[in-house]
């Protein structure tokens, strides 16, 4: 009989996703601090917890983004995340108020999508 899932937490990758290396990266500028970031995240529901002095990961099922505050005024973002829900990422930074460059990129590295907010 095979082994069952462990449960999952609300706002944890769905196991698709897990095994993907990091697809997603970005840019939020101008903001200096990850904190006020990855409490907006969480107010719309998303996971939210400090991995390190400076830094925050933030996810959904669809979803996992490490945002760690860079030298200077600008916050980087990157993780993994369903490549179809790629303008909803862009959608919910929008609605945010942040100005903000994403990429996303394809198993091997591509390129396949780049917006800017």
């Amino acid at each position: 009989m095979p082994e069952p899932e462990p449960e999952r937490e609300p706002g944890d990758l769905a196991p698709e996703w897990k095994n993907l290396s990091n697809n997603v990266y970005g840019i939020l500028h101008g903001l200096g601090d990850a904190a006020p970031i990855a409490v907006r995240f969480e107010r719309h529901g998303w996971s939210s917890r400090s991995s390190s002095w400076y830094g925050y990961e933030v996810g959904t099922t669809w979803c996992e983004l490490e945002l760690e505050s860079a030298d200077g005024p600008d916050v980087l973002l990157n993780g993994v995340m369903d490549p179809s829900r790629f303008t909803d990422l862009a959608a919910l930074l929008d609605r945010f108020g942040l100005s903000y460059t994403l990429e996303l990129y394809d198993e091997e590295g591509d390129l396949l999508r780049e917006t800017r907010g």
